[in-house]
């Protein structure tokens, strides 16, 4: 009796926690501060410091889930990506999220480390690795319905999603030579690195190809089978990835992008399910996190203003200085760059990176962890919550996207020969301003309805379509291609205008 007394304390803390974290969002939108930072406090007020519900320090637990919701986070985050948005912005992400992070780590951070901590050399370049790179949870978070150019906004989701690779490399590596004892660096180094990242983007793609097959290839009795399927690949690839010793987690958001750019049956019920798996791995992954520091260690003098001296050197020096090097000759403006060097933000990665250390029982890895996480606090309440206020300074925003304010279900007929597709209309459409009788649609097109401000509409011939509609359309898949390339034709004068949530 004693043991189901205990699973359904367990049971009912789960939802207790999960319900004060999908709440948190809400006061996050209100309040401008990052739910991850929400998070992480419900999980230091719920630990033992705090109301004293649940006592954790299981750091390899607080890792393998940290991992996993990583994984789900990034495969979220890559189905949503737009190629055509991510194509122009590859080599300045890549360049960020390799010789940038390089720098951060090794020549800013490192030194700072050194002296502020007063560690050894090797033990300043564990802790730069550590919190070199910008973390794709908070990213991807903090992005999420913001109104940022999409030029801005493909270059940092894309950085944050591939740079894991360097990170983890760095940081097993000093990791290795402290516990070694070795004063020099292998040359293997270099060779690691780019296995990890070559061959991650080559069984990524692979595997994301192989996925979209399957998933247009089986009929599985219930529509509900197909997001379950799609996110069981996404743990085989990083299985996979990472069994070869290369980077689990970029062949993760690699195959994620393919899949995402992919014709797949029941695209809208994977993207929606995968959204929500992954908030709900965020919101376990971070309170877990907060669970695992205790405040008494981390609210204390030595360790806040240790803390507040290598943030401003991370924010103010380091990640700018890595920037405006690594985009060089981007054809990025200032403004972009500025916008870039206060955009590097922190969160879930360093904290499970600075949790090695610890497994590995080095020497001063609890004081590591301690100021990680007290900078991954300063980075995402300063910059996560003002990084939009920060674009609109900057004249860096867009329109505000158009999101869908209804509750039509999107279908995809798996056992048919078609499906119902939603497309929001901007003012750039070749279609904007026509009657829909005028408009040229394919054989085996019908428009089943419009909702303008909130309404539904029911279509007619005399129907005009204007910016801010979103369509819903019933199309044969073999007229599908044909279909969005007259949704996705521009009027003369606005070739260069981007429209958002595009097909």
């Amino acid at each position: 009796m004693e043991q189901f007394v205990d699973t359904d304390y367990l049971v009912l803390l789960m939802a207790l926690l999960l319900i004060v974290g999908v709440l948190a969002t809400k006061f996050s939108a209100r309040f401008g501060v990052p739910a991850l930072v929400l998070f992480i406090l419900a999980g230091m007020v719920a630990g033992s410091d705090g109301l004293g519900l649940i006592y954790f320090d299981n750091v390899k637990l607080a890792q393998t889930v940290g991992i996993l919701a990583l994984i789900i986070i990034l495969f979220e985050g890559g189905l949503q990506t737009k190629w055509s948005t991510v194509k122009p912005v590859v080599v300045p992400s890549i360049f960020l999220a390799t010789l940038g992070v390089a720098i951060t780590s090794l020549v800013v951070v490192a030194a700072a480390a050194k002296f502020v901590l007063d560690v050894t050399w090797f033990e300043g370049f564990l802790f730069g690795a550590i919190v070199g790179s910008t973390d794709a949870a908070a990213v991807f978070a903090v992005f999420k319905g913001q109104n940022l150019r999409e030029r801005l906004r493909a270059t940092l989701e894309f950085e944050s999603g591939s740079n894991d690779p360097m990170a983890v490399l760095l940081t097993l590596t000093f990791v290795e030579l402290l516990l070694l004892d070795k004063s020099f660096v292998h040359f293997w180094l270099i060779g690691s690195f780019f296995w990890q990242m070559g061959i991650a983007a080559i069984l990524g793609f692979v595997i994301g190809k192989l996925t979209a097959m399957a998933i247009n290839r089986i009929n599985l009795d219930s529509s509900g089978l197909y997001p379950v399927f799609a996110l069981a690949f996404a743990l085989l690839t990083y299985s996979l990835t990472s069994l070869v010793g290369a980077s689990g987690l970029l062949a993760v958001y690699v195959s994620a992008l393919v899949i995402g750019n992919s014709e797949i049956t029941f695209k809208h019920s994977i993207f929606r399910f995968n959204e929500g798996f992954a908030w709900m791995m965020q919101i376990l992954m971070f309170m877990i996190l907060g669970l695992l520091i205790f405040p008494r260690d981390l609210f204390v003098p030595n360790i806040i203003l240790n803390g507040l001296l290598l943030s401003a050197v991370l924010i103010f020096i380091a990640r700018p200085v890595a920037v405006f090097i690594s985009t060089i000759k981007m054809g990025f403006s200032l403004k972009e760059r500025v916008f870039i060097s206060w955009a590097g933000l922190k969160g879930a990665v360093p904290i499970v990176l600075a949790t090695f250390p610890l497994t590995a029982g080095l020497e001063n890895s609890q004081l590591f962890f301690n100021v990680v996480f007290f900078v991954v606090l300063t980075s995402a309440l300063i910059q996560g919550s003002t990084i939009m206020l920060f674009a609109e300074k900057l004249e860096l925003t867009i329109p505000k996207r158009i999101e869908s304010p209804h509750s039509l279900e999107l279908i995809s007929i798996g056992k048919a020969n078609a499906e119902i597709i939603e497309f929001p209309v901007c003012e750039a459409n070749y279609i904007t301003g026509k009657a829909l009788a005028d408009i040229t649609f394919p054989k085996d097109v019908l428009v089943t309805a419009v909702i303008r401000y909130g309404q539904l509409i029911t279509p007619k011939g005399k129907t005009k379509v204007e910016a801010g509609d979103i369509l819903y359309i019933l199309v044969a898949k073999k007229s599908k291609k044909e279909l969005r390339d007259l949704l996705n034709k521009r009027k003369k004068d606005f070739e260069d205008v981007i429209c958002t949530e595009q097909i």
